[in-house]
């Protein structure tokens, strides 16, 4: 075993550890699950145009970089993960969309949102074919992934330990995401 192996599985029990002593997230309310992942159209601000996931959006390196903050580009493109606490959308409570800050595509609902305790937006389920979903092991443990439909955007993880409906934390990276308040006004 090298070093680095050692350090990532200490890296990975470390982390396991941390979520497993935080405390239960608070349930969220009870909904209809399909009713929100259809319907999430009625928290979009009037006059908003969004993509749609069938629409895929294909850039080059360079042109991701031009397009994306340094930040975005890490998270997005790289696969990176902010620090936690680190994005003010975290706090984020008015009704409204939480898109893909890459593509525009809408990905969650303020319905669908929860404070999960871990320091980065968390939701308990996403809109309908917004995300595709991959198995990683950069911390030895398999974890899912999930990338946004559209551009392939990195957004996060899905781990167990959610409330109901679902039991899904859908932990997303803050920077990856802008949101889109009923209103209409768009916030990073």
């Amino acid at each position: 075993m090298t070093r680095r192996n050692l350090f990532l599985g200490m890296l990975a029990a470390g982390v396991s550890t941390i979520f497993k002593s935080r405390p239960a997230a608070a349930a969220a309310p009870a909904k209809n699950l399909d009713a929100l992942q259809q319907n999430w159209q009625a928290l979009l601000a009037d006059g908003v145009k969004v993509p749609k996931a069938g629409e895929s959006l294909k850039l080059s390196k360079d042109e991701w970089r031009k397009r994306l903050t340094p930040d975005q580009f890490h998270i997005l493109r790289e696969e990176g993960t902010e620090r936690p606490g680190s994005s003010p959308l975290n706090d984020e409570k008015r009704p409204g969309i939480f898109a893909c800050a890459g593509c525009g595509l809408p990905l969650f609902s303020s319905e669908m949102k929860y404070d999960s305790g871990t320091g980065w937006p968390s939701f308990f389920t996403s809109i309908a074919g917004a995300f595709g979903k991959t198995t990683d092991y950069k911390l030895l443990l398999p974890r899912t992934e999930y990338h946004c439909m559209r551009c392939g955007g990195h957004h996060g993880h899905v781990f167990n330990d959610g409330p109901k409906p679902t039991g899904q934390r859908w932990c997303n990276n803050g920077v990856a995401l802008k949101f889109i308040a009923k209103t209409g006004k768009a916030a990073a």
